[in-house]
């Protein structure tokens, strides 16, 4: 079985009958990462791994912090034996660490989970900030809304995402950019 056929089979079987929307979000996160394989290279599929892994952690079966990152990121190195890179891009996707810090979690998730490549950072964070919770294309500026406006401006989750807006719109910035350098390099002359 090959990572993206393993990574969909586990988070189906551990998102979709408990937290149905959150299995179609990271249906659509995973979408949204395999349209940025241009940009991608060798690293394609490792990153719609990730995606489609990315939210595991508020599996009922395996929350145990109630921190997701830090609970998927450790039961795919724990129970799994994930691919190294994949689990530190599950631990750190989408400034994960702003909301470690909010939760007092942030030495505990550093300690244990080392960043991956910022390129991949960036493209897994524009990947989940460019998707609704139901799985569909956004923007950035309507999903940060939709994330404040679901948990409340002043929530752990909603102070994060304020705290973290600078960081998405400049990785979003940066994924679009390269984006647009792709399709103009793929050019015929």
């Amino acid at each position: 079985m090959g990572l993206t056929e393993w990574a969909y089979s586990l988070s189906e079987s551990l998102l979709s009958d408990p937290l149905p929307r959150r299995w179609a979000h990271s249906l659509g996160v995973a979408k949204r990462a395999r349209s940025l394989a241009p940009i991608l290279g060798s690293d394609a599929e490792l990153l719609e791994a990730a995606a489609v892994l990315h939210d595991i952690g508020y599996s009922p079966a395996i929350a145990t912090t109630g921190f997701h990152p830090l609970d998927g990121a450790r039961f795919l190195r724990d129970q799994e034996g994930a691919d190294e890179r994949v689990v530190r891009l599950v631990a750190h996707h989408s400034c994960a660490l702003l909301e470690a810090e909010e939760r007092g979690l942030r030495q505990e998730l550093e300690d244990e989970f080392e960043l991956e490549r910022p390129d991949l950072v960036d493209a897994l964070l524009y990947s989940d900030m460019t998707t609704t919770p139901d799985g569909t294309q956004t923007t950035p500026a309507e999903r940060l809304d939709e994330i404040v406006q679901r948990y409340g401006p002043d929530t752990i989750v909603g102070r994060f995402i304020q705290r973290a807006a600078p960081e998405i719109y400049a990785a979003a910035k940066r994924v679009d950019g390269r984006l647009v350098q792709a399709s103009a390099d793929s050019q015929p002359m």
